[in-house]
């Protein structure tokens, strides 16, 4: 099974070609930090993944994500050699089946979408909020 599940923000805003056979393709670079915190730097380390998203979902991809934006990405892991200097190099990336879009329209450096408006925030005091009797749950 070759399955990679990914969280975190664009390093750069997608980019969108077309290959020759008429498919649209969108790549972006995905920054994912990593679970625990480096215990040499005392920072939180970072991963970096190049993402490629195909037909319609690389089409909306490049028209509403930007770069910072957070995003949820699956997909499966592709793997390429080249040569670089006469020294064989590999690279790994990260083919999207799905992606979804994590950030609010105006989070992130994301431009807002058409004919939406952010959500409004809900607050609520503790002193408030009442308890639920089993009666009330829906299961």
């Amino acid at each position: 099974m070759n399955k990679a599940i990914l969280i975190g923000r664009l390093t750069r805003d997608p980019e969108l070609t077309t290959t020759g056979s008429g498919a649209s393709v969108c790549k972006f670079g995905l920054a994912v930090n990593r679970r625990f915190v480096s215990k040499q730097t005392g920072e939180r380390e970072v991963d970096f993944f190049n993402i490629t998203v195909w037909s319609a979902m690389g089409e909306n991809c490049h028209k509403y994500l930007r770069k910072g934006n957070l995003a949820g990405i699956t997909g499966r892991i592709e793997t390429r050699t080249y040569e670089q200097d006469g020294v064989k190099k590999y690279a790994f990336d990260i083919i999207a089946d799905e992606v979804e879009f994590l950030s609010s329209p105006n989070q992130g450096g994301g431009d807002s979408f058409e004919g939406s408006a952010p959500a409004p925030a809900v607050k609520a005091k503790v002193s408030e909020l009442k308890p639920l009797e089993d009666e009330d749950l829906p299961f």
